[in-house]
C-alpha cells in the first residue's frame, strides 16, 4: 500500500523562535525573586538599554504599542478640535488612538512601492490643511521615506509621530526607527521582530521635557507620588518581567532580523518572474517583519496555500476610511492607492525559526499556483 506524504506545515509565526538560545526561566525566576513587578530595575535597564540602541537619550515602557501612541498624542497636547494626518492601510491602531484622545484622523494616500505615507501626499496635505501632528507607520517593517517626512513636518512645524511597532532595528541614512520624530512609538507583542511574553510598549524621545510628560502621563499623570499634575494620565506600565524578557532578546534583534532579510530574499529571487509584486529589497531599511506581496489572484493563492498547509494572513483588508465603525462618515473619501493595496495584499509566512526547507515549500508552493499546476 503506497503511503501519501505529509503536507508540510508551514505556520505564519513563531513567536517562540525568536527566544532560542536564551534561559528564559532564568530570567523570569530572578524577577520573581526580586519581589519588585512593576517600574523596578528590569525596567529601568531595558529602557537605558533600548534608548542606546535606537541612538536617542529617553525610552519610557509602557503597557502595549497602542497606549505608546495614545501617550505621544496626548503629551504633544491633541484633543479634540485637533486634526492629525495618517495612512488608512495600516490596521486602524493609530486611528484609534487619535479618536481616543478626541481627535479627528485626516487620512494621505500611500507610495504604490513601499506602501508606506507618500511624502508627496504629505506635502501636499501640509499645504492644502490644518495640521496639529502626523503620525507615520513603518508597515511591514519598512522604514517610510523618512530623508523626505521628517524635514517636511519640520519646516511646517508639526510634530511627527513614529509608529514603530513593525520596525525595530531598521535604520535609514544610519538613523534607526524612532529617531527621525519627535517621538517613536514601540509595540513588543510577542510576534514582533523584538516581542515579550505578552503586551508590552515603549516611547522614545530626544527630547528631556516631551519624555517627563510622557513618563507622567503612564502612571496617572503624577507629578510626584498620589500627585496629578498632568492631564489625560492612566495605568500603562511595561511590567518587570517583560522588561527582563526583552533585555536578554535585544542584543539578539540584528541578528533575528538579518535572518528575517535572508527570507525576504530568498522569496525576492524566487518571485521576480511572478505576476506578483514583491517588497523592495533596499537593504537596512526593511527589517521584514511581514513579507508581503500583492496578488490581483490573492483569494485564490490563499487558498491554494492552505491546501500546502502554508499559513498566510492579509494585513489588512479593511482600509481605516472603509471600516464598519464609520459607517457613511467618509464615503465620499477615496484614496485609490490604499484601497487597491488592501485588495490584493497577502502575508507569507517570514520569521525567524523559519527552515530553509519550510522557505522552499513556500517558494514551490506559490510558484506551482502560478505555474498552473494547482
Amino acid at each position: 500500500m503506497s503511503v501519501v506524504p505529509a503536507v508540510m506545515e508551514v505556520p505564519l509565526f513563531c513567536a517562540a523562535s525568536a527566544a532560542q538560545g536564551l534561559d528564559l526561566p532564568a530570567v523570569l525566576r530572578e524577577v520573581v525573586e526580586s519581589q519588585r513587578y512593576i517600574l523596578g530595575r528590569h525596567v529601568q535597564v531595558f529602557e537605558e538599554a533600548f534608548a542606546a540602541y535606537v541612538g536617542v537619550p529617553h525610552s519610557i515602557g509602557v503597557a502595549n504599542g497602542t497606549d505608546a501612541l495614545e501617550i505621544a498624542l496626548r503629551a504633544l497636547g491633541m484633543g479634540p478640535g485637533r486634526r492629525v494626518l495618517t495612512v488608512a492601510n495600516a490596521g486602524f491602531y493609530a486611528s484609534t488612538a487619535i479618536r481616543t484622545v478626541g481627535a479627528e484622523p485626516v487620512y494621505a494616500e500611500i507610495d504604490t512601492s513601499t506602501l508606506n505615507l507618500s511624502a508627496e501626499a504629505l506635502s501636499e496635505a501640509l499645504a492644502d490643511q490644518r495640521l496639529d501632528a502626523v503620525v507615520v507607520t513603518h508597515l511591514y517593517g519598512r522604514l517610510a521615506n523618512m530623508p523626505a517626512i521628517a524635514p517636511l513636518c519640520r519646516a511646517a512645524g508639526v510634530p511627527l509621530i513614529e509608529d514603530c511597532a513593525q520596525a525595530h532595528g531598521a535604520r535609514q541614512a544610519g538613523r534607526l526607527a524612532g529617531a527621525w520624530g519627535d517621538v517613536g512609538c514601540f509595540s513588543f507583542y510577542p510576534t514582533k521582530n523584538l516581542g515579550a511574553l505578552g503586551d508590552g510598549g515603549a516611547l522614545v524621545t530626544a527630547d528631556k521635557a516631551l519624555a517627563e510628560r510622557m513618563r507622567a502621563l503612564r502612571q496617572y499623570g503624577w507629578g510626584a507620588k498620589y500627585e496629578v499634575a498632568h492631564e489625560g494620565g492612566r495605568n500603562s506600565r511595561l511590567d518587570e518581567l517583560q522588561a527582563a524578557v526583552l533585555a536578554a532578546k535585544l542584543p539578539l534583534l540584528d541578528a533575528a532580523n538579518a535572518r528575517r532579510r535572508a527570507i525576504a530574499a530568498r522569496y525576492g529571487a524566487a518571485f521576480s518572474h511572478l505576476p506578483l509584486q514583491a517588497p523592495l529589497a533596499d537593504g537596512e531599511d526593511d527589517v521584514a517583519h511581514l513579507y508581503v506581496v500583492r496578488s490581483a489572484r490573492r483569494d485564490a493563492l490563499r487558498a491554494h496555500l492552505a491546501s500546502q498547509g502554508i499559513a498566510s494572513d492579509v494585513h489588512y483588508p479593511v482600509p481605516d476610511h472603509r471600516q464598519p465603525l464609520l459607517g457613511t462618515t467618509l464615503a465620499s473619501l477615496h484614496l485609490p492607492a490604499t484601497e487597491a493595496a488592501c485588495a490584493q495584499i497577502l502575508t507569507l509566512p517570514c520569521f525567524v525559526g523559519m527552515t530553509d526547507q519550510q522557505v522552499g515549500h513556500v517558494i514551490a508552493a506559490v510558484v506551482s499556483f502560478h505555474d498552473g499546476v494547482a
